[in-house]
């Protein structure tokens, strides 16, 4: 099997400084995990690497659709792991980080197998058609109809998660929930490396870092793609922290009110990114309260771990 680190864990807790630093270590090359930061033109809102961060690791997967084209958890999957096998190709070892976690353990497990992608991409958009004619409330029903379990987890007006949910049993004709009683099985020789901070720390980076996106821009890169001819309906725009600025741009929220709402949709999604990660029992999790004084232990501490598991593989 072809050996792959994972890096993943909640916004905001250090996964681009963690992952850079540890391939430059270890001759690697890093694959985003991410699913809003395949769209060109999105940088600020969401929170992608700059060149100079990147320190001169490869970066994968990075801008490669225009925010006006369809893109599914399918083609992620499709993409990544050709990424992972030309990475092991050329002797370096690839790192899949970020914090979605159905795109990444659609990557990282046999469980997740699709039908050919073509049959997605107009259900997808019929279905964001739906969204914005009779409201996210339709979509959840027909959710709770094919698969109450996930319509328990997923609030009713989240319309990116209902989706994804639907997508997932058009494509499989299986329920996601039952994904999450499924043994986990892949196909690579996995070290899985979960970052995580406490809570009220995960908070405050959370409230600072959309402080510095605003301050950074992110309302002009919301005007530039709406005067690009973007649709604020298209699932790029629908993003956390696009979304709500549309909804200023239109009128409906004062300024702060939609950055406050930014924020807290922001914790709400940390939350959730915690929950489907910790019941995964492969990941070995990491406390980077200390990060800024204690940087060279914990990255010394997770190299010992990944040699452990995959020295034999990168020989």
């Amino acid at each position: 099997m072809l050996p792959l680190v994972v890096i993943l864990g909640p916004t905001a807790t250090g996964k681009t400084k963690i992952a850079v630093e540890l391939a430059l270590r270890l001759e690697g090359e890093i694959i985003s995990g991410d699913s809003m930061q395949v769209y060109r033109y999105m940088d600020i809102g969401t929170a992608k690497i700059t060149a100079a961060e990147t320190k001169g690791v490869p970066h994968h997967l990075l801008d490669i659709k225009d925010p006006g084209e369809p893109f599914s958890v399918a083609e992620f999957q499709s993409l990544a792991r050709a990424k992972i096998a030309e990475i092991n190709a050329k002797g370096k070892l690839p790192f899949l980080v970020g914090g979605t976690g159905f795109y990444i353990q659609a990557v990282i497990d046999d469980a997740y197998e699709f039908t050919e992608q073509g049959e997605i991409e107009p259900y997808r958009q019929k279905l964001w058609q739906l969204a914005a004619e009779q409201g996210t409330e339709h979509l959840y029903a027909r959710l709770r109809q094919v698969d109450p379990e996930a319509a328990l987890k997923i609030h009713p007006h989240d319309q990116k998660r209902i989706i994804r949910a639907l997508e997932y049993f058009h494509l499989t004709g299986q329920p996601i929930s039952s994904k999450t009683k499924a043994r986990y099985h892949s196909p690579y020789r996995l070290v899985m490396i979960g970052l995580t901070i406490p809570r009220e720390l995960l908070y405050r980076r959370i409230e600072q870092r959309v402080d510095a996106m605003i301050a950074n821009g992110l309302l002009e890169e919301v005007k530039f793609l709406i005067a690009q001819g973007y649709s604020p309906q298209l699932p790029a725009l629908q993003g956390l922290g696009y979304r709500q600025l549309v909804d200023y741009l239109n009128g409906k929220d004062e300024l702060a009110e939609a950055i406050n709402q930014i924020k807290k949709e922001t914790r709400r999604f940390a939350k959730r990114q915690l929950t489907w990660f910790k019941r995964d029992p492969r990941i070995h999790w990491f406390n980077l309260e200390n990060m800024e004084t204690q940087l060279e232990q914990l990255l010394g501490e997770m190299i010992k771990l990944i040699d452990r598991n995959l020295k034999s593989d990168v020989e």
